[in-house]
């Protein structure tokens, strides 16, 4: 078995850790192109090879896509997110609605039972940002704000088993109602989460499982030209 320099090794994997703590962080979004090689090079101070053996290697744990004349995107937020995203990118959309709505019943139930004063507010505030969102007709910045919604109502539920295993899946969450919103928002798809958040904040654990398993298969029923038939973005 040949024998790499464990300088190099040490280096590499102390780049991979700072472009990793770029993506954790934020700072580096899913979807956000990240610097180009040479760029990287300057901002960390190391050699070409170093950069790109570790870009690679986050590629390779399914972080970041690399894209021939394109260049390198986020495409999950942890390695677990990578790999899930790779493995049911192509589920099909009815498992993965059950899916969603198995977890969110279950995290609804509990966040009725569990939530703080401060989770209340953090989901009203995330409640008026999804309308602000849909108002404003951007399909990417509803997504978002609609999934950081159902993100909070899980973290609600104080399960921190639950919680990352749906953070997790927030990537793939996302691509999903992106492709089932499309790039225009119409008004008569438009689907009230008010509800979800009044059950909670009652404390009513069987209204809020109802309203939120519900909600992943509203967005299934398209006619054959793509439109909803159903309101959708859930």
């Amino acid at each position: 078995m040949p024998l790499t320099s464990p300088r190099r090794s040490v280096l590499v994997d102390q780049v991979i850790t700072q472009l990793r703590n770029q993506i954790t962080s934020g700072e580096w979004p899913v979807g956000a192109r990240i610097p180009t090689e040479p760029e990287l090079v300057e901002l960390l101070g190391v050699a070409r090879n170093t950069v790109r053996e570790a870009v690679r290697a986050l590629a390779h744990n399914g972080l970041l896509d690399i894209r021939q004349g394109s260049g390198t995107y986020v495409i999950a937020t942890s390695e677990l997110a990578g790999v899930m995203h790779r493995r049911f990118a192509g589920a099909e959309p009815r498992h993965i609605a059950e899916l969603r709505s198995t977890l969110e019943s279950s995290a609804a139930r509990l966040a009725a039972e569990r939530r703080t004063e401060r989770d209340l507010v953090q989901l009203d505030a995330l409640l008026a940002r999804r309308e602000e969102a849909w108002a404003g007709g951007d399909a990417e910045v509803f997504v978002a704000a609609d999934v950081s919604l159902h993100m909070a109502v899980v973290t609600a539920s104080h399960n921190d088993v639950l919680i990352e295993l749906y953070a997790d899946l927030g990537d793939l969450v996302a691509d999903w109602l992106r492709a089932d919103v499309g790039t225009e928002l119409h008004p008569s798809a438009h689907l009230d989460h008010a509800r979800l958040i009044e059950a909670i904040r009652r404390g009513d654990g069987d209204a809020a499982a109802s309203e939120a398993a519900g909600y992943p298969f509203a967005c299934l029923c398209k006619n054959t030209d793509g439109d909803p038939l159903t309101p959708a973005g859930g």
